[in-house]
């Protein structure tokens, strides 16, 4: 059994549904202690289970090259969404059928983990400085996570030159897509009070709904941009709506609805907020945003040609740029340093019976490792 097909079966079999502690961290610590990395863990949050305050535990881990030496850093999440029903398949048990590998977190992501950690067997000490950057709080709130790991990292002077990402970046093979940078993400909750009453007496009360239609009409009208160079179009979407009405003769007095908006580099997710207010206290209602992350983009050039060339010596696959997809903690890290990201085959990620080719996995630790001595002797 290889290397990283090991380790991936060990992590697997650690369930982690996020936010994560515990038992697949000291998994992962166990698997780099042999590589002569110094392990830090904490934990943050001190709310309930189930809250998002809820505790989250994060691990940093360095094995210092010589003074001077360039300094790459692995990031990542050991936490996975809930499995749900269905499988064929124990979820948290790592189960070999043909050639593939399967259990929650399989491709998303503790496979890729496991291959970062594979890969130091061929990536010496004195090569430069190696970091990994490990979250339980991805697939949640984020809020603890990766965000609390950057806290850590300043405050003890760990400053990577470049850092990597490990998500599910490929969409038909493995090597055919990596992501130098993601939209921003923005929910807005919209509110329209109005006055309860009989629907029989319209003039004795208000409906908000009509209110509450107009204003998501005038949002979904909305034109936002046509997309650059790196980016799509940015789309705003209707999510839900809620009024909350049991009765049929009963005029509501408040009427709610939520919208997403995933946003290019031509905006901000404060310019976006000011916008939707703007409209919704047009129509008399309210707006509350929470921006999820501000889109970035790291662009092409050493570190992108880097990577490249990695999946092509193993691939003969020559990946495309690409700036696709949802939010990862790459939107925090990006504040640190160049950051791209690029892992397994995303076919099967959140969904029942999630596998990977178990190939991958040793191609996947090869190309790591290239990448690596690549970064660290700055060519």
């Amino acid at each position: 059994m290889s290397q990283a097909l090991a380790h991936a079966k060990r992590l697997i079999e650690a369930p982690s549904i996020t936010p994560a502690t515990g038992a697949v961290f000291d998994v992962m610590q166990a698997l780099l202690d042999p590589h002569g990395f110094t392990v830090t863990r904490f934990v943050r949050g001190d709310g309930p289970e189930g809250s998002d305050e809820a505790p989250v535990e994060n691990l940093f881990a360095i094995r210092r090259g010589p003074p001077g030496s360039r300094h790459l850093a692995f990031a990542g999440h050991l936490d996975v969404v809930p499995p749900g029903t269905g499988w064929v398949s124990d979820p948290f048990h790592a189960e070999e059928r043909g050639e593939l590998l399967y259990g929650r977190g399989a491709v998303d992501m503790k496979g890729a983990i496991a291959c970062m950690v594979a890969a130091m067997d061929d990536v010496p000490q004195d090569a430069g400085t190696i970091s990994f950057i490990i979250t339980g709080d991805e697939e949640g709130p984020a809020l603890h996570g990766t965000k609390a790991l950057i806290d850590f990292m300043r405050e003890h002077g760990h400053a990577p030159d470049l850092c990597l990402v490990g998500e599910p970046t490929s969409v038909n093979r493995l090597g055919d897509m990596m992501k130098i940078g993601r939209r921003g993400s923005v929910n807005i909750w919209l509110e329209v009070e109005g006055t309860q009453g009989h629907v029989a007496y319209p003039h004795l009360a208000d409906n908000p709904i009509p209110r509450l239609v107009a204003m998501l009409a005038d949002l979904n009208a909305l034109a936002l941009d046509e997309g650059t160079d790196w980016f799509q179009p940015s789309n705003l979407e209707i999510t839900d709506i809620e009024v909350d009405n049991p009765a049929h003769n009963v005029i509501p007095a408040t009427a709610r609805a939520r919208i997403s908006i995933r946003f290019n580099d031509t905006h901000s997710g404060a310019s976006l907020a000011e916008t939707v207010t703007t409209i919704a206290e047009r129509h008399g209602g309210t707006a509350r945003p929470v921006i999820s992350g501000e889109p970035f983009l790291t662009p092409p050039g050493e570190f992108s040609q880097m990577i490249a060339d990695a999946v092509e010596a193993e691939t003969g696959v020559v990946p495309e740029a690409s700036t696709s997809g949802g939010t990862s903690d790459a939107r925090f890290l990006r504040a640190v340093c160049p950051v791209i990201e690029f892992g397994l085959v995303n076919a099967t990620m959140h969904k029942r019976d999630e596998a990977v080719a178990m190939a991958d996995l040793d191609t996947l630790a090869r190309i790591y490792a290239r990448i690596a001595k690549a970064a660290l002797a700055g060519a």
